[in-house]
Parts: C-alpha cells; structure tokens; sequence
C-alpha cells in the first residue's frame, strides 16, 4: 500500500484555534481507517488515512505533560510580555511557537508505517537533520530531545499517539526572534541555548515559505511517503471547523 499523506497547508493560525483543527484531523483519519460501511463516508472521508498540519502561530509558551515550575506566577509573567500560554497533553516541558518558526502536526495512522512511536520519532528526527544538511548544517540528536547544532537547539519535537495515531509535531526554528526563549528554560535543559536556520546561516531570507519545499521533501523521503495537497473544500471544511 501506498503511504499517501495529504497536506494541510493552514497558514497563520492561532495555537489553540490549531489544537482544534489537529483534534478534527486526527477524528477524520480515525474514521478514515475505521470507516462504518457507509457509501457517503466512503465518498466523503475516503481517501484521508494520514494528514500534514504545517502552520504557524502567533507567539504563544506551550507546556507540556511535564509541567515543574511553570505555576499561575510564571504563567502570568509570560503572558505579561505579550504572548499566549496554553497546557497541552503532547510531551516534554515549555516552549515557544511564533512568527517565523515552521511548525508541522503529522496526523499519521502509525499502523500504515510502522506501529512504533519509537519508529515515528526517530524518523521525525532524521527529517530535520536532512534538511538541516541541504542547507549545509550539521544537526544531530543527543540524550536530551529535538533536534541539535553543537548545544543549540534548532528544532523542538513534542508528540502525542492515541490508538496508533500521532498528534502534535515538531517546530523548526527558521527565522524565528529568539529572544522569546531568553525568558524561559527552553524544554527544561538548563546551560542550552536555542538557535535558528537564519542564526546559523547569517540568511534572513530563510523564511518558512523559502525552507517548506526542503522540509517537505526530506519529510517525504525519510518517512518514505507520498505527499498530496488536501482537497480545497475539505481544507476549508476543516479549517471552519475551528
């Protein structure tokens, strides 16, 4: 079988409006690969067993399942310099989404790749170093999560699998402020830094419509995987949905 992935390019959106959209895609592939025997399901739904959320937010602190230190004090000194805060269920501990950060939500049935949510991030991870060698870096894993450049963190990667179906993603840092960071222990790594393409590159012309044709392509060729544009109309049903 074919592993099709169809894209959701969603643009700006704001995190919680894209907490809601992951929440309809992943009912949609849910339904997808568990369908009732239903011809207008089948007709409606059909096709969409796996989907590529790629979008950006506005500035926004995201907690994670592990949540020491971060109380309602630090919640409202975030919120104080100008940016949301929202929990979330996916993993790790805090960090920023903002302008200029490429963030992509694949909602995968794990069962039409490999059952493994070990599999699922370790090829994630493999995504991002490629492309991070098409621009002519050496980016790497280490013990600590995300994806790095010497001790500086270019991409974070935080997910979430429900019965073989992931949610949540990963967030690469393209030409993304980075001051956002200084005011946080980013994923919780005391003594590491954060940095971004257009840092590592001196190129401010590395914006998220200039990386996405690479990030797509390595996310193809890692998770070896077909990737389609999602249908006008039901990207625009989804996005309504939210």
């Amino acid at each position: 079988m074919t592993r099709l992935v169809h894209v959701l390019h969603a643009g700006r959106l704001d995190f919680r409006r894209a907490l809601q959209l992951q929440r309809a895609v992943a009912s949609l592939v849910h339904r997808t690969n568990n369908p009732p025997d239903d011809a207008h399901h089948q007709q409606q739904w059909g096709s969409c067993r796996n989907v590529l959320i790629t979008t950006e937010h506005d500035p926004v602190y995201t907690i994670g399942i592990r949540t020491h230190g971060y109380d309602s004090a630090e919640e409202s000194r975030l919120r104080a310099l100008g940016a949301d805060f929202v929990r979330t269920n996916r993993g790790g501990l805090i960090t920023f989404h903002g302008t200029g950060q490429l963030v992509a939500y694949p909602i995968l049935n794990l069962k039409l790749f490999q059952p493994s949510v070990r599999w699922y991030v370790c090829h994630l991870e493999r995504s991002i170093i490629e492309l991070c060698r098409r621009f002519g870096l050496r980016a790497q894993t280490t013990p600590d999560t995300g994806i790095w450049i010497e001790d500086r963190k270019i991409c974070a990667i935080g997910i979430h699998a429900s019965r073989y179906v992931t949610t949540h993603g990963l967030a690469l840092n393209c030409n993304t402020d980075l001051e956002w960071f200084r005011h946080i222990v980013p994923c919780g790594l005391v003594g590491k830094s954060v940095t971004s393409l257009e840092a590592e590159l001196h190129r401010p012309d590395l914006t998220i419509d200039a990386v996405m044709p690479e990030f797509l392509s390595s996310f193809r060729d890692t998770l070896e995987c077909d990737l389609v544009p999602m249908d006008d109309e039901l990207r625009l049903q989804l996005l309504r949905e939210c």
